[in-house]
């Protein structure tokens, strides 16, 4: 039993070292790995077989409310991205940078895209004529480049794979209700698929994307009580048209601007997965995002009958993603590396269970066992997911619930920032003053000003005039 346990005691306690943890989960799972490109990651088969779920349910999601994929150039003339002021000086400091094609230097740098919105501009300012064209809903599947300082597996890496959405209106209220739209197409998929509870709302001033008008957010809260941005959309109103020049033709034949939105989720969100609903066992995998949902492990493998009738289980569970694991390692080992993998149900089956006309389901996220008869087993999987998605679901609002805070003055937001891992609830003026301040004195960062507003106190939480917004505040990646 003792080389059993070494794939889970290779894992740091989460609660000894969150990062560290986070890291050997990252490695042991076999997610991804590093790469001689410094800051780059290599995203191993088991990683990747997570973001084409992803990616699959999400295309499903965004073709339902009409998005079409498209496919721009990876690279950017200096010129083009220049064009938007606001935009290039938020992005400068993480751009990389392309000055030699072969030999022969170029007479125009061209940037490795960090974002496309200068791309999808230029083309729609030679697309879009009419109003008949409109609205364009336009999304492409990528990888983009920012030169980060620092970098952390999916959380935060030099080039990572990404979707972005891309939409031209004719009208002001059809973009924003096209970003609105998007944000909650990425909350339910959350809160659907991965199970993991989301805050909607809109980011200050201060954080919104460079170049927008607004920025809505989707904000998950981390088992170490920092948050992660999840998802954004983007209304950029007509700024980029304008400087573009993107115009069409309206009914009267009038020229005018088009209305713009940008919408993105990334591979990081991969990390949120992990440290949503991991454990210190390794990963737990959402049943509904699973590359395998279900893994039979045949006890005594060679014992007559034992491999056949695990095989046949495959069969009959083939609506599910099922497989067994008929490698020469201990049944121990086998357990171990399923829990370590986090897929969602164990099957346990051996010569006794044959015999009786039995199976053992083991749960990864409560680790309960329970004896299922073969005739009921394909019944008993299907319900047994459903409840495992709901279970983590549940779980993890009642973490967020348990690690969110009022503070009704600074002194209180303080204490709670030193002490207290989560979301802290405040009250604030708008002044953006008042909002450096508290990440310069308490070390929180406004991460949304929810939908749902609350009247938590009269005043604004640092300087004590009157309160137009309630925030949630907190530390994250």
């Amino acid at each position: 039993m003792a080389k059993d346990k070494k794939l889970v005691e290779a894992i740091t306690s989460m609660d000894e070292d969150f990062a560290q943890w986070y890291t050997d989960v990252v490695k042991k799972a076999e997610l991804c790995d590093y790469s001689s490109v410094k800051g780059c990651m290599v995203i191993k088969p088991d990683g990747y077989a997570l973001w084409e779920n992803i990616q699959h349910e999400l295309d499903r999601r965004f073709k339902e409310v009409g998005v079409r994929n498209v496919s721009m150039p990876m690279f950017i003339p200096e010129s083009l991205l220049q064009k938007e002021k606001d935009h290039v000086e938020g992005f400068a400091p993480e751009v990389a940078w392309v000055t030699h094609g072969g030999l022969e230097e170029l007479q125009e740098r061209l940037c490795v895209r960090p974002t496309s919105e200068t791309l999808f501009c230029d083309f729609y300012a030679r697309d879009i004529q009419s109003y008949r064209d409109l609205p364009k809903v336009y999304n492409q599947w990528c990888s983009v480049v920012r030169w980060e300082k620092t970098t952390r597996p999916f959380l935060r890496s030099r080039e990572f794979l990404w979707q972005e959405g891309h939409t031209a209106h004719a009208t002001a209220e059809e973009a924003e209700e096209r970003t609105i739209q998007m944000l909650n197409v990425y909350a339910d998929f959350c809160e659907d698929f991965l199970a993991i509870p989301v805050v909607r709302g809109q980011k200050t001033d201060k954080e919104k994307f460079a170049g927008a008008e607004s920025t809505y957010t989707i904000e998950a809260l981390m088992h170490d009580g920092k948050a992660l941005q999840s998802g954004t959309s983007h209304n950029f109103g007509d700024g980029f048209a304008k400087a573009f020049g993107i115009q069409y033709s309206d009914k009267d034949n009038q020229l005018k601007y088009v209305h713009q939105t940008s919408w993105g989720l990334s591979t990081r969100i991969i990390g949120a997965i992990i440290m949503v609903h991991g454990d210190n066992e390794g990963l737990v995998l959402p049943p509904k995002l699973a590359p395998v949902q279900v893994v039979i492990v045949p006890i005594r493998q060679q014992a007559e009958g034992v491999l056949e009738k695990a095989r046949e289980l495959e069969k009959t569970l083939s609506n599910f993603r099922v497989k067994v694991d008929d490698s020469d390692k201990s049944p121990g080992w086998k357990f171990s590396e399923s829990e370590m993998r986090g897929i969602p149900v164990r099957i346990e089956i051996g010569p006794k269970d044959l015999e009786a006309g039995q199976a053992v389901l083991v749960r990864r996220d409560t680790h309960e066992k329970m004896t299922v008869a073969l005739t009921e087993i394909e019944a008993k999987i299907g319900e047994l997911l459903e409840t495992i998605h709901h279970d983590m679901y549940e779980r993890a609002k009642a973490h967020r619930d348990a690690h969110t805070y009022d503070a009704h003055n600074f002194a209180e937001l303080k204490e709670l920032a030193d002490h207290k891992p989560g979301f802290i609830r405040a009250m604030w003026c708008g002044c953006q003053e008042c909002e450096e301040k508290l990440k310069e004195e308490a070390g929180v960062t406004s991460r949304c000003m929810p939908f749902k507003q609350e009247k938590i106190a009269d005043t604004c939480v640092y300087c004590g005039k009157p309160a137009v917004k309630m925030v949630y505040w907190g530390k994250a990646y």
